[in-house]
């Protein structure tokens, strides 16, 4: 079992940028990948970033050159830094830790508002 918890977002104007924390506890050695997904309103959640546990990332079009994850194994904390924010980036940010390769097989924190006004 992994327990995360996710701190940091909240109101930014466009262009500014935010930091997300997602502090993870518990078995972390079975996580082979942690991600960072969104869902806006009215939207199905979607994958932003990928980060595995060999340091390799992705990241899909939304994010490519304004996002940047990383995780700080000493800490078992994972990080979006998210510069360059637009309105359209505003979404409830979740964090997730995948135990295996099933969609389901992931655990997720609790999410975090980022709202970018216009």
């Amino acid at each position: 079992q992994v327990h995360l918890v996710q701190s940091g977002g909240g109101l930014v104007e466009t262009g500014g940028s935010l930091r997300l924390s997602c502090a993870a506890s518990g078995l972390t050695s079975s996580i082979f990948a942690w991600d960072w997904h969104r869902q806006a309103p009215g939207k199905e959640r979607e994958l932003v970033a990928e980060i595995t546990s060999g340091g390799r990332s992705l990241y899909k079009d939304v994010a490519k050159d304004r996002f940047f994850i990383s995780r700080d194994g000493a800490k078992n904390t994972l990080y979006l830094q998210m510069d360059n924010l637009k309105p359209e980036d505003t979404a409830v940010y979740y964090c997730s830790a995948r135990w295996g390769v099933g969609p389901d097989q992931r655990y997720w924190g609790q999410g975090t508002q980022v709202s970018v006004s216009s």
